[in-house]
């Protein structure tokens, strides 16, 4: 168990504690995302591993009806949260101080919709590019499907930089949510090598650099996988900042 940070009394009652329910660390963007938005704006957490590769993650989630997948989140008020989006907008309704999202309701409401898209779409990047955080994959040959997702991300990204993101590294200058849905993207951009504008790899430097993710990573670094998942016909070389 995992006793994730918490803010001072005053600002952020006890009785406010979420419980949370990932799955392996370096495999499971989606539970990268449901850390990262409580972790990212110190809301205080209880984080649980669920046997997502170990093929225990239904007998883990048996007392969440009905999560049938993670993350999962649970309130104080013992509400079951199944879905990340779901998870974001429940935390950003309770928790307005927050500024989950972009306080400005013109950066507010692209933050919603970009963040939305990436809940729902790209599938083909997601296909060919599971999450992997251990190394980077050499040579990864990239389709058109794959290469279209791409664009629209980068057109996105740039959008969302261009209008609100000037006063920071992050989407919308400061971290918000948008930035919590496209970590994942960001560590799949590194591990497959994928081709993207310089602007966009400073974004994804940005989420390799953070504090948050780097302690992500470090434990995710201590899991077995035998056999290992998502093999490729590659060769491998070392992840950003890991020696050879």
């Amino acid at each position: 168990m995992n006793v994730g940070m918490k803010l001072p009394s005053s600002t952020m009652p006890i009785t406010m504690t979420y419980e949370l329910y990932i799955g392996d660390r370096t495999f499971s963007s989606w539970s990268l995302r449901g850390w990262l938005m409580l972790e990212k704006f110190g809301l205080p957490y209880q984080a649980h591993m669920v046997g997502l590769y170990t093929g225990t993650m239904q007998a883990d989630l048996a007392h969440l009806t009905p999560a049938r997948t993670v993350p999962v989140m649970r309130t104080a008020e013992g509400y079951v949260l199944t879905d990340s989006l779901a998870m974001a907008e429940t935390l950003a309704e309770n928790h307005p101080n927050a500024n989950l999202y972009p306080p400005d309701p013109a950066a507010r409401a692209l933050a919603r919709s970009i963040t939305a898209e990436m809940h729902s779409g790209f599938h083909a990047l997601r296909s060919a590019c599971p999450m992997m955080l251990n190394f980077c994959w050499q040579e990864f040959e990239v389709s058109q499907a794959v290469q279209q997702d791409l664009h629209r991300i980068e057109e996105l990204w740039s959008l969302a930089r261009t209008r609100h993101g000037s006063d920071g590294p992050w989407l919308f200058g400061a971290y918000s949510l948008a930035d919590v849905f496209y970590a994942p993207v960001a560590m799949r951009m590194t591990a497959y090598g994928l081709p993207v504008s310089d602007a966009s790899r400073a974004y994804v430097d940005a989420h390799l650099n953070d504090a948050a993710f780097l302690a992500w990573r470090k434990a995710a670094m201590k899991e077995v996988h035998e056999p290992f998942p998502y093999q490729l016909p590659l060769e491998r070389k070392p992840w950003p900042g890991d020696r050879n």
